[in-house]
């Protein structure tokens, strides 16, 4: 594995579970493998557990962790080909990888969509530049369309918490104040259909996620019905794809509950939004799982961390 830019650069998470479970286990049993090596992590968004946990694994692996906030900190970067930068643009793509590759062993990039150009938005214009024009590995902290290191995260928490062979695992949507992006629904749609568990979406009317995604994956309207036997909740918001970027009227309603999750345990991939999201009763219970999932995001980050320098 070069580069890990999507969930389908895992090739068995049952595997990469365990492993990542021994690298929980003895965080530092690696330490060796990342020595004399750095880590660049770039971000085009802010960033709170990503950036940590990220900067944490590569500590984990003696890697020297070096970061820069892109958006303000560094020269406005151009993807375009062939573009005449006679604009705010200074610096191009081409070189920009190219001379951060010579000060990195391994790249990660973080760079949200804009939520108003769907075509924009799913050629990964920034994370496929990095991977074009880069000669070191490319590790996504987010792009337009994925969230890999979440899907990896949420899958060991998963995996870790169950005490069934196939338990029911449902992705649901809640309300929010504002557009957000579907990475981190579709690398967990995609992780789910990896594992071997009975999923479900739940969203409303005009909220379906991208079909190429979803797949044969069964979708639910109601709320309710999806939740029944649930043995994991994760709640995520999402604007409409199909309406691209937008927040249709849809009532509070759907905001998470104690009375409707019952005894299943709840995920969500923090920062969230409480009593919008989801009420306090949930988060503040014991079927919480994400402070538990925050933590697991330096496993999951070490993991593929050690894979990469390992095959490189």
């Amino acid at each position: 594995m070069k580069n890990y830019t999507s969930i389908n650069d895992i090739d068995n998470i049952n595997s990469w579970i365990e492993e990542a479970k021994e690298i929980k286990a003895n965080p530092l049993a690696n330490k060796e493998l990342g020595k004399n090596k750095t880590l660049g992590l770039l971000f085009f968004n802010s960033s709170l557990r990503t950036r940590l946990s990220t900067q944490k694994a590569a500590l984990n692996l003696g890697m020297d962790p070096i970061v820069m906030n892109v958006s303000g900190d560094a020269w406005g970067i151009e993807f375009g080909d062939g573009t005449i930068m006679n604009g705010n643009t200074a610096e191009h793509i081409k070189e920009a990888a190219q001379v951060v590759s010579q000060y990195c062993d391994v790249i990660a990039v973080r760079a949200f969509p804009s939520l108003t150009d769907k075509e924009k938005d799913e050629s990964e214009q920034i994370l496929n530049s990095f991977v074009e024009f880069a000669s070191v590995p490319i590790v996504s902290m987010e792009s337009a369309t994925g969230h890999p290191l979440q899907g990896l995260t949420d899958a060991i928490t998963i995996a870790e918490n169950t005490v069934k062979n196939k338990p029911k695992v449902v992705l649901s949507w809640a309300p929010h104040v504002k557009a957000l992006p579907h990475a981190v629904a579709n690398s967990f749609t995609q992780a789910m259909q990896k594992m071997d568990v009975d999923f479900v979406i739940a969203n409303p009317e005009g909220y379906n996620l991208n079909l190429e995604i979803t797949k044969d994956t069964p979708i639910y309207h109601n709320q309710e019905e999806a939740f029944k036997d649930a043995d994991f909740v994760y709640t995520k918001n999402w604007s409409s794809y199909e309406s691209y970027g937008q927040i249709l009227d849809v009532d509070d309603n759907w905001t998470i509950t104690k009375d409707k999750i019952r005894d299943a345990k709840f995920m969500h991939c923090l920062p969230v939004r409480r009593n919008v999201v989801v009420e306090d009763a949930v988060l503040d219970s014991d079927s919480s799982l994400v402070i538990e999932q925050a933590n697991n995001r330096s496993y999951a980050a070490q993991l593929v961390l050690k894979k990469i320098l390992e095959n490189n």
